[in-house]
């Protein structure tokens, strides 16, 4: 695939990132397009390798490697190498509904199964996707394409997140007529409220939600289903169901002071922060304001540098970032972490990259816990109280965080921010319906099945499998549909 020696000639050359002093003025995307030639060149870096492990998704030790959605990495990378662009796209949207979500916010483990990997920086997947995508839209050859015929059958989708959007898109593929109900004013879930504007544009959200709805879908917004429409009535007027609600119940940090004014889950701050700018360009006031404040955000993953980008756009004080978890190596252990598992390193993201630009160094510390907040009379908080842990084992063979004497700190604080992580989907629809649930609490359903407790009722997407990523969350929504339509047709024609 590409040009046999491409490999050999070209070194990687990824999407180049805005200068920081810029992008911290704006709300704009952090990373812009490289022209079509370099990525033509980059496309050449694709190896004929023989057996390609970049193009099916595998968890291997609890992360993944490979492309979660299969795609056909290394046909569409010949391609672009090429010139042959449209080819190009259309071989990638055969797997994957939205390029244009997975080419801006996927962590790429499709390049962690890179077999150039092993011993060179891997061909830039990635960006590769994202340029091809963005010139499909640009030459125009992305359009709505309705369906040829019509099944009668009516499917109803709870969540128009990256799952729920992937499962409707495949479903009225099929024929069928799907309708997505979301309880938010905006189509999107995560999309559109939990990744901030400097990740994913919300325009390039929206405009695949008006391909979606020209090609028939109907989308309801503003409906929370199991509140203002009943679970039940939802049940009986639809042929299917698929929930993909999600897994929206945050983490919560219960030490003393968890109630002051000033301590709040990350995805209320990131939520109220991005419905305000769509809204107005934050005039209305209407979110969580970093603006002057010293901030502490407690999580190490995608959630928690969010926060610190946000905050320092808001022009806050200062920003720490707090993780209970040990510091990732900065180089691959080979024997421990061999390849193609995905690279258990240290990486530095936008967020600690523009925190390290402000401040002058990461804002990230580890093994620390939290062990309560500190609030004024007027019950506003002013300090968080901290102490150094490591991990240490139980008799019984178990991890648990040991305190190390001495290190105890107060630090002043006037806002902190819960990123670490989430619980499971609400309860509302489960009970109301009165299927079953895991012991974790999510929906349970088989992967590949993707059937619940319930007649005609299906999950997919975090609240079957819990939080995950964006790209499980389409093959989930792209499975699931798949036997939806198997169950309400007796067979199926989708991929």
């Amino acid at each position: 695939m590409g040009k046999p020696t491409g490999f050999l000639e070209y070194r990687r050359v990824a999407n180049p990132t805005r200068p920081i002093g810029e992008r911290l003025k704006d709300w704009n995307e952090v990373y812009v397009l490289r022209d079509k030639e370099t990525c033509e060149t980059q496309g050449a870096r694709c190896m004929d390798c023989g057996i390609p492990f970049c193009h099916r998704g595998e968890l291997m030790h609890n992360g993944a490697s490979g492309c979660p959605v299969y795609n056909l990495i290394p046909e569409w990378n010949d391609l672009i190498y090429r010139g042959r662009w449209e080819e190009a796209l259309e071989r990638l949207h055969h797997t994957n509904n939205f390029p244009e979500f997975t080419g801006r916010v996927c962590p790429a483990p499709c390049e962690a199964g890179c077999v150039l990997g092993i011993n060179e920086p891997a061909v830039t997947i990635h960006d590769n996707e994202r340029t091809i995508i963005d010139f499909g839209f640009q030459s125009g050859w992305v359009v709505p394409e309705p369906p040829e015929y019509r099944t009668g059958k009516t499917v109803a989708v709870i969540g128009s997140g990256p799952a729920g959007l992937a499962a409707a898109a495949q479903l009225n593929k099929a024929g069928h007529l799907v309708t997505v109900f979301e309880r938010d004013d905006r189509i999107g879930g995560l999309l559109m409220y939990g990744i901030p504007n400097m990740k994913l544009d919300k325009e390039v959200v929206q405009r695949r939600v008006d391909i979606l709805a020209a090609e028939g879908i109907v989308f309801k917004t503003g409906v929370e289903i199991g509140k203002d429409v009943s679970a039940k009535k939802i049940h009986k007027d639809f042929d299917a169901v698929v929930l993909a609600t999600g897994a929206t119940k945050p983490r919560d940090l219960k030490v003393p002071g968890r109630e002051l004014d000033g301590v709040h889950f990350a995805m209320d701050f990131l939520r109220a922060n991005t419905k305000s700018l769509l809204d107005s360009e934050l005039k209305d006031g209407k979110y969580i304001s970093a603006k002057g404040k010293n901030v502490i955000v407690i999580g190490g993953g995608d959630t928690g540098t969010d926060c610190v980008g946000t905050s320092l756009r808001h022009g806050c004080k200062n920003v720490k970032q707090f993780e209970i978890l040990p510091q990732p190596p900065k180089d691959r252990n080979n024997v421990a972490n061999p390849w193609p598992e995905w690279p258990g390193t240290q990486k530095i993201d936008y967020g600690q990259h523009e925190a390290i630009f402000v401040q002058g160094e990461d804002p990230r510390e580890y093994l620390v816990m939290t062990k309560k907040f500190e609030g004024d009379s007027n019950g506003k908080l002013i300090a968080i109280h901290t102490v150094n842990i490591e991990w240490a084992r139980t008799e019984e063979g178990g991890m648990y965080p040991k305190e190390i004497p001495g290190t105890e700190r107060r630090l002043e604080a006037d806002l902190v921010l819960l990123a670490m992580g989430f619980l499971g989907p609400e309860d509302i629809i489960a009970e109301e319906l009165e299927f079953d649930r895991d012991g974790r609490s999510n929906y349970k359903a088989e992967y590949g099945e993707f059937k619940t407790s319930k007649k005609k009722v299906f999950a997919a997407g975090d609240s079957r499998r819990g939080q995950s990523l964006v790209v499980w969350a389409i093959n989930e929504g792209r499975a699931a549909a798949r036997e939806v339509d198997r169950f309400l047709m007796g067979d199926t024609v989708l991929p």
